[in-house]
This record gives C-alpha cells, structure tokens and sequence, in this order.
C-alpha cells in the first residue's frame, strides 16, 4: 500500500489567505484503472491565479473544492501504467498538484522531454507561464519593430521570460516593475531589460515617465491597480495592454475602483484585451520549439525559487502572492 500526502482547502479565506485555510492530509493511492496511470510527483506550481480558485464564486476556472485536494501544474515519474502510450518510467506534466502521487487518466498526462530540458523547466519557461508571455507579446497585445514595452511583476515567473521576448520580437527598449533594489537589479543584470522600476519607491508614474520619457507602446499587465493606471498615462497612440492578471487585488474584499483615467486610453486609441493563457494551448508546440532552444544556448535566462516538501507548499503560495520569489516558484517534493 502507498500513502500520499496532499494538501486540501480547509476554509475559503476572507482577506488574506493563512495558514489555517490549509490541510495537509494522507490517502491510500488506489491502483489504476484501465487506461489510467500513476505518477510520484517530483515537482509542482503553485501560481497567483489559484488565490480566485480559494474563493466560491463564478470565474474562468472552478473553485477549489472544500475538504478536497488542491490541483495545478505538476512533473513526475509515472511508477505504474495501464495505459499503452505511457509506459512506467516516463516523465510527464499533469494538472493534479498539491498531492505526491497523482492516479489520473493518461490522456489527462503529456509525456515531456527531459533530454531537452530539465524537468522544472516544464513548469516555468516551457510550462504555461512561459507560454502566458509568448502569447500576450504575439497575439494579444503584440510586440512591433520598434516598440517601447512595460512589463509589471517582470521579476515573476511571466515576466522574467516576457522582457527576454519582448526584445526577440524587435522591442527597441523592455522597461520593467518589480519590488526592492534585490529584484530591480535582476531585471537588469539577468533578465535583459533596460530599465526597472522599484514601485515599492513610491510614485510609479514619474519612475516610468523617466524610464519611457516618450510613452510605452506595450504592456503586459500582471499587477492591475496603479500599475494598469500608470501604464494607460503612458501609453501612445494606438498602444495595446494584455490584461493577464491583476495581483494587487486578488486579497480585497470588496472589489478595487479601476483606473479613473480609462478616457485616455479612448483618446489615444488604446486596446485594453484579456487573455486566458488556455486560449492559447496550440501555440504550445511552437513556443516550445523556440524556448528549448534558447534555454538549451543559454540565451533565455530563468530563475527558480524552490520550497521543499508538500507541507511547505501552502507557504509558497502565499509567499508568490506576496511577491517572495524571483522567477518560477517551485515546490520540489519528496521524489526528488
């Protein structure tokens, strides 16, 4: 008998998540059934959109169940196999995280490379944050010769690889806003920008005003808020904002004002779109065929903020919403 430990609601918070909102608990792992399969989870995301998942309320995604486990991106080693296509010993990527074994149908399963590239990377730059930048830059809000682009959260997961893109795809200057003089000098020392803002020093319209004198064609919005509001007073005729997320308020309990200079994205003939990155699934074999390849020369830099064990992972969450990690958070579990 094999016994998995995993991580379940245990209350849907008001506010703030803590750590009381979570349970860690132990389960039997049953056999497979015909073409199901059986992974030890070695590695899983955790990622903000799951703080709107903790609440019980209609969205683009369902709730998390109370009582139940978790779910989410996860990489693990498949131990056993009623499934002709997955045989034992491959490495796959899967939705059933927060658990350290998972039993699910293997068309539920992708089988990954793991000679193109390691693991984790599965998770960040080749995962779904990954693809978040390559399509926010080259559909929703696409990048043009030339174009001046602002990233927020670009210390995060998204944004670290989005400047890199942003410059690939002809970006004549990649300004970014993180939080701290630590994460500002990784904007410019590893992940390529030009400029970063710190809005932690207060005042994000002048910072990006003296970063971007002439205005920003481009934004990739992570952070909504006054991040979204300065990002419009900059924006030029004809820009475009992809709204990815809106961190800033996903712990309000009565939803935020928005930007009370939405008329001057009318005036300059702004596009504001949103983007679910599961939209986007068919850019994943191309996006995958370009990163690898960069990552594998070195030319894509990343960064990891690895927790260790599956009791650890309610803190990492919490620590992504509270912008605690550079790069990918990462919770590296026991199989590993």
């Amino acid at each position: 008998m094999t016994l998995s430990r995993e991580i379940r609601l245990a209350a849907r918070p008001v506010g703030e998540p803590g750590p009381g909102d979570f349970a860690l608990a132990t389960t039997e792992v049953p056999e497979p059934a015909e073409g199901q399969i059986v992974v030890r989870n070695t590695w899983m995301s955790v990622d903000p959109y799951m703080r709107g998942r903790m609440n019980d309320g209609p969205s683009y995604i369902p709730p998390f169940a109370l009582g139940t486990a978790l779910d989410g991106s996860a990489i693990g080693e498949v131990i056993a196999s009623r499934a002709a296509g997955v045989p034992v010993g491959s490495t796959v990527s899967h939705f059933l995280g927060w658990r350290e074994y998972a039993v699910l149908d293997a068309a539920a399963a992708t089988v990954v490379d793991t000679t193109l590239a390691p693991a984790p990377a599965y998770l960040g730059a080749l995962g779904t944050t990954g693809l978040t930048a390559y399509a926010a830059l080259t559909r929703t809000a696409p990048v043009r010769e030339g174009d001046v682009v602002f990233v927020s959260a670009a210390a995060g997961a998204v944004g670290s690889v989005a400047g890199q893109l942003a410059r690939r795809l002809g970006a004549s200057r990649v300004i970014g806003s993180a939080g701290g003089p630590l994460k500002t000098r990784a904007l410019l020392d590893t992940f390529g920008y030009d400029a970063a803002v710190d809005y932690r020093a207060g005042d994000l319209p002048a910072q990006l005003a003296e970063a971007a004198p002439d205005g920003i064609d481009v934004y990739l919005d992570a952070v909504g808020g006054d991040h979204l509001r300065a990002a419009i007073g900059a924006m030029r005729n004809g820009g475009r904002i992809a709204l990815v997320g809106a961190v800033s308020g996903y712990n309000d309990t009565t939803p935020a004002p928005g930007p009370d200079n939405l008329f001057l994205a009318a005036a300059r003939e702004v596009t504001l779109r949103g983007m679910l990155v599961s939209s986007h699934f068919d850019l994943f074999p191309e996006w995958i065929g370009k990163a690898a390849g960069w990552l594998a020369e070195g030319s894509l830099h990343t960064r990891e903020t690895v927790v260790d064990g599956i009791e650890q992972a309610p803190e990492a969450l919490l620590g992504v919403l509270r912008g605690a990690n550079t790069g990918k958070m990462l919770v590296r579990l026991g199989g590993e």
